[in-house]
């Protein structure tokens, strides 16, 4: 598992260098696994008239979706902060679309590297998809 982690970090802060963080200068890389192990990255887009910039995750996911796949098996979050950098509630949503409940959040750090990972269902408990329709 290492190896595909490493790969997926190194991924994820090659997005993070793309970043496009004018205001606040708060970049976030991400990349997600799909189910036919391709890799998809994205990198938050700030825009002058907030909030209507992107988070890094909605972008990996537009991406992969863009590509083809349809199932998140594996994301990686990195960007730069004493604290853990996790994703927003809609972040959490959107990746709940795409995986199930034991789907691996990683959590990492520009600097630090690796920090933590945790299952979906740790960050978005009793949540909302669509096998609720």
């Amino acid at each position: 598992m290492r190896t595909n982690l490493d790969r997926l970090i190194n991924s994820a802060k090659e997005a993070y260098q793309r970043a496009y963080a004018p205001y606040s200068n708060f970049k976030v890389g991400s990349c997600v696994l799909d189910e036919n192990g391709n890799i998809h990255n994205g990198c938050n887009v700030e825009n002058a008239a907030y909030p209507s910039g992107s988070c890094a995750e909605e972008q990996a996911i537009g991406t992969m979706i863009a590509n083809g796949g349809r199932v998140i098996k594996e994301i990686v979050v990195i960007g730069k902060s004493d604290e853990l950098i996790t994703p927003c509630g809609a972040c959490r949503q959107r990746i709940r679309e795409f995986c199930d409940k034991d789907t691996l959040v990683h959590i990492c750090d520009i600097d630090r590297g690796y920090l933590k990972s945790f299952h979906l269902q740790e960050l978005l408990p009793c949540s909302f998809g669509p096998e609720n329709l």
